[in-house]
C-alpha cells in the first residue's frame, strides 16, 4: 500500500482551515476530524 504525502500548500491550507474551525468554536479534535486527519498526525 502506497503511502500519500501531501504538498507543502496542501497542509498549510489544512492547518488553516483548522484554524477557522477552531475559531468558530468548534474543539480542536473536533476540527481536525472535520478535515480528515487524526490528532496524532496533527501534532506531527
Amino acid at each position: 500500500m502506497a503511502v500519500k504525502r501531501h504538498k507543502a500548500e496542501e497542509i498549510v491550507t489544512k492547518l488553516r482551515q483548522v484554524d477557522v474551525l477552531n475559531a468558530q468554536g468548534k474543539l480542536i479534535t473536533e476540527a481536525i476530524r472535520s478535515i480528515g486527519v487524526t490528532e496524532v498526525t496533527n501534532y506531527r
